[in-house]
């Protein structure tokens, strides 16, 4: 199977930039996988087209500000200049590094992306949050392993308060198809709130999971009035979840595994669902990588869960071809063309009817990407 099978035409208009005001009032094209036809209609109406008997699944993870901007050692910041701001930022060795998984042996090392990937080697040291007339910056820390693609691995130096201070001078890691005219970061204050969902706790992800950008505790009520069952599970977004696909062919492409957590209660009401035959629900493709991967552990230890209770890293590859386990529908956002995101829902969807449903949504305005409208595949 090939990536350019999964690609199609999307005007830069259709890339939303900016979150609407009211998060439930985006769009939703609803996906109807038998007789195969799609439907225009209102993410306010999800609560019913929820079947009463569904278990609905949340991803409860919480973004944190993980893109960093600093200097390299040896890197002299120069005095201002009256020079466009790209041109100040090179004079001062400016950086960029995004924190994309936390090493579970080591809290102070950390695997990143960094810019400009080819300069920074190992040993580099690298200073952010650098105060004025030469005081000690927020944080340090030191090179220790190179990959491909500007990834790195990175050990700070140890202090009692990191995460507190990355509140303080990170930035929300929005993805670079947001464009706002800013040198550089491209977030703003509200989108420290906006870019979260509603259910957010877990701090851990680098990207948000889209699909819940949608909900407000509003519709939540209503889902539960109407006797519907919701459980949560935590996967932090990490590389996994948006590094692009440098291969032709799809089996040739290897996911980064992303840290997840079933709690006992979410994997007992998995149980439930499928053994009273009642629809699992996901919200988000991070839902369904977390589910679909805990379900196939359990098979291999021929376990009597469905889904078993307990923490990882999940790196499973879902295209077309997958056997689903768990998941029965799906509510996701649009995805970028080649992207393993897309490839997940037409797994579920069919791939002739959701690359149909793509162009129907292109040809009738719908807003696409992290702030865009949402899909349900049912």
């Amino acid at each position: 199977m090939l990536v350019s099978d999964f690609q199609y035409d999307l005007p830069p208009q259709c890339i939303a930039q900016e979150p609407l005001a009211d998060r439930a009032g985006s769009r939703l094209l609803h996906l109807h996988r038998k007789p195969g036809s799609c439907q225009d209609q209102k993410f306010r109406e999800f609560p019913e087209l929820l079947r009463s008997d569904d278990l609905v699944v949340l991803n409860n993870t919480r973004v944190f500000p993980a893109r960093l901007y600093g200097h390299r050692s040896g890197q002299r910041a120069q005095p201002l200049s009256p020079r466009n701001a790209a041109a100040r930022d090179f004079l001062r060795g400016r950086i960029e590094v995004l924190l994309t998984r936390q090493v579970a042996d080591d809290p102070n090392e950390w695997e990143c992306l960094v810019r400009p990937g080819r300069k920074i080697g190992i040993g580099e040291k690298l200073h952010f949050g650098d105060l004025p007339d030469g005081a000690t910056p927020e944080l340090e820390a030191e090179v220790t392993e190179r990959g491909s693609f500007g990834e790195r691995r990175i050990r700070f130096a140890p202090v009692t308060d990191f995460f507190a201070r990355v509140d303080r001078i990170g930035h929300v890691p929005l993805p670079p198809y947001i464009h706002r005219g800013n040198h550089g970061d491209n977030d703003r204050a509200a989108d420290r709130e906006r870019y979260q969902t509603v259910y957010a706790q877990e701090r851990g992800s680098v990207a948000a999971p889209t699909a819940g950008l949608h909900f407000t505790p509003e519709i939540l009520e209503r889902i539960r009035g109407r006797g519907i069952e919701i459980a949560e599970i935590t996967l932090h977004v990490g590389l996994g979840t948006f590094q692009p696909v440098r291969v032709e062919r799809v089996e040739d492409h290897k996911l980064h595994r992303e840290w997840y957590e079933i709690p006992v209660e979410a994997a007992r009401a998995i149980k439930r669902a499928k053994a009273e035959k009642r629809r699992v629900v996901a919200v988000g493709t991070t839902t369904v990588r977390t589910l679909e991967y805990a379900a196939g552990l359990s098979e291999e230890r021929a376990s009597e869960d469905r889904v078993e209770a307990g923490r990882g890293e999940a790196d499973v590859f879902i295209y077309p071809g997958y056997r689903f386990r768990i998941v029965d529908a799906l509510l996701t956002n649009f995805h970028l063309p080649q992207s393993t995101l897309l490839m997940l829902v037409c797994a579920l969807g069919g791939k002739e009817l959701v690359m149909a449903a793509y162009r129907h949504a292109v040809e009738t305005g719908y807003r696409f990407y992290s702030y865009g409208d949402c899909m349900f595949v049912e």
